[in-house]
């Protein structure tokens, strides 16, 4: 048992496991599956198309619900964990996966298909949310958000292997290999009790809502942004009134979380954005096959996340301004270069640089974010984070269905 959750307690100043806490190894087996499984569809869209009888750019939907699910609920789940603790959490999240991927293995209908994968991704997402509040340091982080890049990397090949074996739908299964990590991660819990205040529904629904609008956006850019608008006034003033609510007013303050937050998102969704879309721009630049281009992209992406790590593992000698430095750099180049350049291994380089950037911002900003929130908030901090970064999940599929897969 641990004596207290990273997110209650100081975090820990070494990447090595202290007594009681959670092996980072078990944690990562536990949260990191998600990305595989939402990556899965990624070479296998026109194949569910067909299936569904729906155009490829209805396909994308399976991926967009599942990334919009996993937006809003990780800061459901954060206020679950702070008001009743890891535990409750864990068991509702585990109860969630196995229900989503039972509807999503057996809906014969794209309606009943996509109810299956939103189930599914926010008990992922409680799986994630649980996992990040047991790291508790800066390296411990990183091989959980290094461990999402390279199963998010394997998640197209798998789920092109998985479907041509036997059939798309067992390719939708791949988030659940995380129920294998649950056992051992329970062990590690205690009961946490009551937080002893309320919780915040109205700052809940607003925030929810708020995720929601800006998930639509790059389908319905003003409408949405209206919505948005129209969701964030509010926001702000209810958490005016209520500061220590669903949304703490000290992150509103901090410019640790918003600058943390913001980044997030916009690397998330490059990544997202390139990761959906290279592999069209490949085949209609290059001559290579659909084969030679899965390949390529699971290298690409497996060698940017390994080296995700090693930015995790050595930011505190590095220094945060010299981090932040290399990534808005590579942030920069790698959407260029897939915007301009028409050669194959440019292309390739492109994903390693957008998915180094992306995980590996997301160890370091995370730890960051939470850095002004008191003990009783950090999980709010870390949810809140989470759900920026996985905002860029749902844009990014979104906009290369706009632009790309048309």
């Amino acid at each position: 048992m641990v004596a207290a959750p990273a997110s209650v307690s100081a975090p820990p100043r070494t990447g090595k496991a202290a007594a009681g806490q959670v092996p980072v190894l078990w944690l990562a087996l536990l949260s990191t599956p998600l990305a595989m499984g939402a990556n899965a569809p990624v070479l296998i869209l026109p194949d569910m198309a067909r299936s569904l009888g729906v155009p490829t750019s209805t396909a994308t939907w399976l991926v967009t619900v599942f990334a919009w699910a996993m937006t809003v609920g990780s800061p459901l789940w954060a206020g679950l964990i702070r008001q009743r603790g890891l535990r409750p959490a864990l068991l509702a999240a585990v109860a969630a996966v196995v229900t989503g991927t039972a509807v999503v293995t057996t809906a014969p209908w794209l309606p009943l298909a996509l109810a299956g994968r939103a189930v599914q991704a926010v008990g992922g997402a409680g799986l994630v949310a649980v996992a990040m509040n047991l790291a508790g340091s800066t390296r411990r982080m990183g091989v959980i958000t290094a461990g999402f890049g390279i199963l998010g990397a394997s998640g197209p090949l798998l789920g092109s292997l998985l479907a041509g074996a036997a059939s798309w739908r067992l390719s939708l299964t791949l988030s659940a290999v995380s129920l294998v990590a649950a056992p051992a991660v329970w062990r590690h819990t205690r009961r946490t009790p009551p937080a002893g205040t309320t919780f915040d529904a109205t700052g809940a629904g607003l925030v929810v809502a708020l995720a929601s609008a800006l998930v639509l956006i790059p389908t319905a850019p003003v409408a949405a942004a209206l919505a948005a608008l129209a969701v964030a006034v509010p926001l702000v003033l209810h958490t005016r009134r209520r500061p220590d609510g669903f949304v703490p007013a000290v992150l509103l303050r901090s410019p640790a979380f918003i600058g943390s937050a913001l980044l997030a998102c916009a690397f998330s969704t490059s990544y997202f954005s390139l990761l959906f879309s290279l592999p069209r721009l490949i085949a209609q630049r290059t001559p290579w096959s659909t084969g030679a281009i899965g390949t390529g992209q699971l290298v690409a992406l497996l060698i940017g996340s390994a080296l995700s790590w090693l930015l995790a593992a050595a930011a505190g000698r590095l220094g945060h301004r010299a981090v932040l430095t290399v990534l808005l750099t590579l942030g920069v180049l790698a959407p260029l270069t897939a915007a301009f350049v028409s050669w194959g291994p440019l292309l390739l380089l492109a994903a390693t640089v957008a998915v180094f950037v992306s995980t590996g911002s997301n160890a370091v900003l995370s730890v960051r974010a939470a850095k002004d929130a008191p003990g009783h908030q950090r999980p709010s901090a870390i949810g809140l984070f989470v759900l920026c970064y996985q905002l860029g999940g749902a844009l990014g599929p979104a906009l290369a269905a706009t632009l790309v897969l048309k």
